[in-house]
């Protein structure tokens, strides 16, 4: 696999970027996902957070991920693109999060998941027959039904407030990439009609859920 020069460049920014919060508390403080600082009006940390880890795992784990599905979306998309489906990934998933924690003005968050998750999704609709096969079970599944579980799973850490991890902000970065590409290649609605019905019915029940107060 050849990385594209926009992949490192993305990778290096997170590299530098989380290097530095490892240590200097006040710079990561300054630019880490804060709900009573974003209502303030530093808006800018939706973008900022998104390039601090918490811890080296963190961001080898993030960055592994964005390794191994960059080159699909680049290849079918261009540079330009892929760079539009991880920024929006990154603010669609921030935005989700604040929806739901907006009133938690303690509330922190960092890391690139939602950035990456977007890249992710819209490299399995892309390539929804990929097979993925995951650390924690060794059986490869088909990366549209990994696709829909994830989503699935995401609700239910979203309701049940699962673990120390940002599912709203992966959630939301996964209806971003989904939306982009589906926006930019519409004929995947033709030729995977039931993969994206599929895919999309995660995404309508949460919505569903949110209005009806179900979480």
């Amino acid at each position: 696999m050849n990385l594209e020069l926009v992949t490192i460049g993305i990778i290096v920014a997170n590299v530098l970027v989380s290097i530095k919060g490892f240590d200097d508390y006040e710079f990561r403080n300054k630019y880490i996902y804060n709900i009573g600082a974003i209502q303030n009006g530093q808006h800018y940390r939706m973008i900022t957070s998104g390039f601090l880890h918490a811890n080296p795992p963190h961001l080898f784990f993030n960055m592994l991920t964005l390794y191994f599905f960059a080159d699909i979306v680049i290849m079918n998309f261009g540079q330009l693109n892929f760079v539009l489906i991880y920024l929006a990934s990154l603010l669609l998933g921030s935005l989700l999060s604040f929806f739901f924690h907006q009133k938690d003005y303690a509330y922190t968050a960092l890391g690139a998941s939602g950035a990456v998750t977007g890249i992710l999704y819209a490299a399995i609709l892309l390539e929804p027959h990929m097979t993925l096969g995951l650390l924690f079970i060794p059986i490869p599944i088909k990366a549209w039904i990994f696709g829909i579980l994830y989503l699935v799973f995401s609700i239910y850490g979203m309701k049940k407030q699962l673990g120390n991890i940002g599912h709203d902000a992966h959630f939301g970065g996964a209806v971003a990439g989904f939306v982009i590409t589906l926006a930019l290649r519409n004929s995947i609605v033709y030729t995977d009609t039931y993969i994206v019905i599929a895919m999309a019915l995660p995404i309508i029940a949460l919505f569903v859920m949110i209005k009806t107060g179900k979480i």
